[in-house]
C-alpha cells in the first residue's frame, strides 16, 4: 500500500517565514506557501533559490524580474520560476499569490540560503 498520509493546513494557523510568507500544507515532494496582501514596495536584490516554483496570482498586481526579462504579474496569472534562475519581485498593487515549490523551499533552510545576485533593475 502506498503512503495514505493526508495533510491539511489552516493558513490562519500556518507558520510564517522571514520573508512574510505562510508555509501551507508540504508534501515529501512539493510544498506550498501563501503570500497574502503583499504592500507595494521597491524590488528586493535578485537571488537564485535552490528550487523550483510554481505560482498564481490571486489578487494584486507585480513584476517578476527573471534573468533580464521582466513579466506583469496580474489576478488569474501564473508563472513559473526555474530553479537557479536569478530573479527579483517589485509589488506594483496589494499582492496575495499562493507558489508551490520543489523541492520544498521550507525544508533544508532553503528559503534562507539564497545566492544574491544583484539587482534585477
Amino acid at each position: 500500500m502506498g503512503d495514505t498520509t493526508v495533510i491539511k493546513v489552516q493558513s490562519k494557523h500556518s507558520p510564517v517565514g522571514a520573508m512574510g510568507q505562510k508555509y501551507l500544507a508540504s508534501g515529501k515532494n512539493v510544498a506550498m506557501r501563501l503570500w497574502e496582501n503583499e504592500q507595494p514596495d521597491e524590488a528586493k536584490p535578485a537571488v537564485a533559490r535552490d528550487y523550483e516554483t510554481v505560482g498564481y496570482v490571486i489578487s494584486g498586481r507585480a513584476e517578476l524580474h527573471l534573468e533580464g526579462q521582466m513579466v506583469l504579474l496580474e489576478t488569474g496569472d501564473s508563472w513559473v520560476v526555474p530553479k537557479g534562475a536569478s530573479h527579483t519581485y517589485k509589488i506594483l498593487d496589494a499582492f496575495t499569490a499562493v507558489e508551490a515549490t520543489y523541492p520544498p523551499a521550507s525544508q533544508h533552510g532553503r528559503d534562507e540560503t539564497a545566492t544574491s545576485t544583484g539587482s534585477a533593475q
